[in-house]
């Protein structure tokens, strides 16, 4: 799946339901929704994904600020919270835990992908500025199939957080052949998602 993965956690079906339409497109796939704390850790651990849309108020003790610090101490994943809770003190929980961004609900399709996308770059921005620049001829010595040179520019470009939408915009092709490219990119490196490719080229 070349789709940026993304984690629902809310507890109101109805609502869910809504964000997860408005995530299936050409840039996003949702990898599961879940309804509660003991639920989106499992996921969480299970099938890490690239990133984590957090409802705050889970109606149980564990809540979405409880999530997002398990998320920052074990999983290094960008998440958002999608509230209806923006009251100075739950403000103040939800910016110890630093998240990449912070939508009120009621929300429409536009700030919620809006939101995705800047969170997206954002955090990636701040992830690589604390790495060694990505090079192809480091990448292609431990690789049994090395990088084509497209591919390795592509690999750039999801180190940078960008959307299928966007890679396609940049490289001036269609999205599928984006995905094609994505795909044969995940097949080298031996993952599954842009999160474990990432990890792995930063591991290398």
């Amino acid at each position: 799946m070349s789709e940026i993965r993304i984690l629902i956690v809310e507890d109101d079906p109805l609502i869910a339901a809504d964000i997860e339409q408005c995530l299936n497109s050409i840039d996003y796939a949702v990898s599961a929704v879940v309804y509660n704390y003991a639920d989106a850790i499992a996921e969480l651990k299970d099938r890490t994904p690239d990133a984590a849309l957090l409802d705050v108020n889970l109606g149980e003790e564990k809540d979405g600020v409880d999530i997002a610090s398990f998320i920052q101490e074990h999983i290094k994943i960008p998440f958002i919270f999608l509230t209806s809770y923006a009251d100075k003190q739950t403000i103040a929980r939800a910016k110890k835990v630093q998240p990449a961004g912070y939508i009120v609900k009621p929300f429409d399709e536009r700030d919620l992908l809006a939101g995705l996308d800047i969170a997206m770059y954002n955090y990636a921005m701040l992830q690589n500025a604390q790495q060694p620049k990505l090079s192809i001829i480091a990448i292609n010595k431990v690789l049994k199939n090395p990088l084509s040179q497209r591919e390795f520019e592509i690999l750039e470009a999801l180190y940078e957080g960008k959307t299928n939408q966007q890679l396609a915009e940049q490289f001036y092709v269609s999205v599928n052949t984006i995905k094609t490219h994505v795909y044969s990119l995940y097949t080298k490196l031996d993952v599954s998602s842009r999160t474990e490719a990432i990890a792995k080229i930063r591991r290398l």
